[in-house]
C-alpha cells in the first residue's frame, strides 16, 4: 500500500524528467556530455569570479574607466590574432587532450594572479600581463571546445546541447558574480582569484573521465586560417548572422566591460551591487537559453536573430538613460536574454552547417567574432566612457547596434533555411 502511494506521488516527477530529457534537456542523455558540462560549469563560476574581482581591483588601483576597458582588451586581444589559427589546430589534434593542456595554462595564470594579490605584490601591469597570457590560452581553447561539443552529442541533439551549454554559462554568470561580490567585500580580490584557480581542477577531472576517444579526421586539403571565413561568406544566411554577431560584440555587448564604472559612478553601488548587475545579465541569459532550447524547431533561426537583436539594442539604449538599480537590473536581464538567444542561433547555425573536417575552423570564426573582436568593443566603450561618461558610452553603442540591425533585417528576415 505504502509503495503504491510512493509510486503515485513520484510519477509526476518521473514524467517531468522524461519530458525534459525528450525536450530541451535531451542532450543530457549522453554521459560524456554530462561529464564535460559538470566540470565546465564549475570552472565557469570561477572564471566569472575572477572577471568581476579583476575589474574591481583595476578600478581600485587606477580609478580609471579606460584602464578597466584596457584590461578586458588585453585579456581578449590575443584572440584577435590567433583564434583563426586555433581553429586550424583544433581540426588536426585530439581536442580533449588539447583542451586539458590549455585549461592547465589557465589554472597556472589564476594561481599567479592570486599569489601576487594575496602577498600584496600586485600591480596593474602584472594584471595586464597575466590577462594577456589568459587571452593566449583562450584563443586556442575556445574553438577547440566549441567544435568538441558537436562530438559529444548527435546532430539531432545539438540545439539542446548548445542551449544547455549557454544556460550553464549564464548560470555561472549569475552565481560567479554573486559569490565574487560577497568574497571581494569580505576577503578581497585575491580570494576570488584563488577560488578560480581551484575551479579549473573540476574541468580537468571532467575531461579526464570522458570515455569515448575522438580522433580528428585527416583532411587532404592544405590547412588555411581563411577556410572558415570562405565557408561562411559563401552562405548568405550564415554571413548575415555572423555580421550581426560582429555588431553585438563591438557595440551592443560593450556595456559589460564598463559595468564596474556604471555601477560605481552612475548607480553609486558597491561591489555587491556590481555583482548584482552582472548577475542580472546572467539570469536573463539563462532564461533566454532555456527558452531557445524549449522552442526547438518552431521558429526560423534568422528571424529569431532579428527579434533578439532589436530587443537587445532597445534594452541597451534604455540602460544608458536610467539611474535606478531596480530598472537597471530589469534592462540588463532583458539584454542578457537577447544576447543568449542571438548567440545560440548563430552558433548552432554554424555547427550544423559545417562539415566535421571544417568545424574547428568554422567555429574559430565564431570565437574570433565573439571574443577576438571584444577588445575593440571594450576599448571603444572605455574610451567614450572616459570622455563622455558611462551612460553616453552605452547609449551610443546601443544606437549604432540598432542601426546595424535595421540594415541587416531584410537579409535575415527573408532568409531561406531549415528552422532552428
Amino acid at each position: 500500500m505504502a509503495n503504491a502511494v510512493v509510486t503515485r506521488l513520484a510519477r509526476p516527477f518521473r514524467d517531468l524528467r522524461t519530458g525534459a530529457l525528450r525536450g530541451p534537456l535531451r542532450a543530457l542523455r549522453h554521459a560524456d556530455f554530462r561529464r564535460f558540462l559538470t566540470g565546465q560549469g564549475i570552472s565557469l563560476v570561477g572564471t566569472w569570479m575572477q572577471t568581476i574581482a579583476e575589474g574591481w581591483l583595476v578600478f581600485e588601483l587606477t580609478h580609471s574607466a579606460f584602464a578597466v576597458g584596457l584590461t578586458a582588451t588585453l585579456a581578449t586581444l590575443p584572440i584577435l590574432g590567433l583564434t583563426l589559427y586555433g581553429g586550424v589546430v583544433a581540426d588536426r589534434v585530439d581536442k580533449r587532450r588539447f583542451i586539458m593542456v590549455l585549461q592547465t595554462v589557465m589554472l597556472l595564470e589564476a594561481t599567479a594572479l592570486a599569489t601576487l594579490t594575496l602577498t600584496h605584490h600586485i600591480t596593474v601591469h602584472w594584471i595586464w600581463g597575466l590577462a594577456a597570457i589568459f587571452g593566449f590560452a583562450t584563443a586556442f581553447e575556445v574553438p577547440a571546445r566549441q567544435a568538441f561539443i558537436v562530438e559529444l552529442v548527435p546532430a539531432e541533439d545539438l540545439v539542446s546541447a548548445a542551449a544547455i551549454n549557454s544556460t550553464i554559462y549564464n548560470l555561472a554568470r549569475v552565481i560567479g558574480p554573486a559569490i565574487a561580490g560577497l568574497l571581494v567585500a569580505a576577503a578581497g580580490p585575491g580570494a576570488a582569484f584563488a577560488v578560480n584557480a581551484l575551479s579549473y581542477l573540476a574541468v580537468l577531472i571532467g575531461l579526464s573521465r570522458i570515455q569515448k576517444q575522438y580522433q580528428p579526421k585527416v583532411s587532404t586539403e592544405r590547412p588555411s586560417v581563411f577556410t572558415g571565413l570562405r565557408f561562411i561568406g559563401a552562405n548568405p544566411m550564415l554571413n548575415a548572422l555572423a555580421w550581426q554577431m560582429v555588431l553585438l560584440t563591438v557595440f551592443a555587448g560593450s556595456f559589460v566591460p564598463i559595468l564596474a564604472v556604471y555601477a560605481r559612478e552612475v548607480l553609486q553601488v558597491g561591489a555587491t551591487g556590481f555583482g548584482l548587475l552582472t548577475s542580472a545579465v546572467g539570469v536573463g541569459a539563462a532564461i533566454g537559453a532555456i527558452t531557445m532550447g524549449a522552442m526547438s524547431s518552431r521558429f526560423s533561426r534568422p528571424r529569431v536573430a532579428v527579434v533578439a537583436s532589436t530587443a537587445l539594442g532597445t534594452a541597451v539604449v534604455l540602460l544608458g538613460l536610467v539611474r535606478g538599480l531596480p530598472l537597471a537590473l530589469l534592462l540588463l536581464a532583458c539584454a542578457g536574454a537577447a544576447m543568449a538567444s542571438q548567440g545560440i542561433v548563430t552558433a548552432t547555425g554554424l555547427q550544423l552547417a559545417a562539415p566535421s573536417e571544417l568545424r574547428g575552423r568554422v567555429m574559430a570564426v565564431y570565437s574570433f567574432v565573439v571574443l577576438g573582436l571584444a577588445p575593440l568593443g571594450a576599448f571603444q566603450a572605455g574610451l567614450v566612457a572616459e570622455h563622455l561618461g558611462a551612460p553616453w558610452s552605452i547609449i551610443i553603442s546601443g544606437t549604432i547596434f540598432l542601426i546595424g540591425t535595421v540594415a541587416l533585417r531584410r537579409r535575415l528576415w527573408y532568409a531561406t533555411e531549415a528552422t532552428c
